[in-house]
């Protein structure tokens, strides 16, 4: 059987509150829609992509958040 890998044990303290960070910003962006889990699981997976990528840095995580919450916001209105 496969152990399971969690995301806290992929990234350092550091990065994991870099994407926590890029997480409520974005989610902000879309008032009380990021507050549901559907929307924010999107983000999520954006910002875990960019990290998967390398860009761990604050910045890098927050923009890769803000496009994701843009996305939704023009998709579903």
């Amino acid at each position: 059987m496969e152990k399971a890998t969690f995301i806290a044990d992929s990234f350092n303290p550091r990065t994991l509150a870099n994407m926590e960070v890029a997480l409520e910003r974005a989610c902000k962006m879309l008032a009380t829609r990021g507050e549901e889990h559907g929307a924010r699981r999107e983000i999520a997976d954006k910002i875990l992509e960019c990290a998967m990528r390398g860009d761990t840095t604050l910045t890098g995580l927050t923009m890769a958040g803000s496009s994701a919450a843009k996305r939704l916001r023009a998709h579903k209105g």
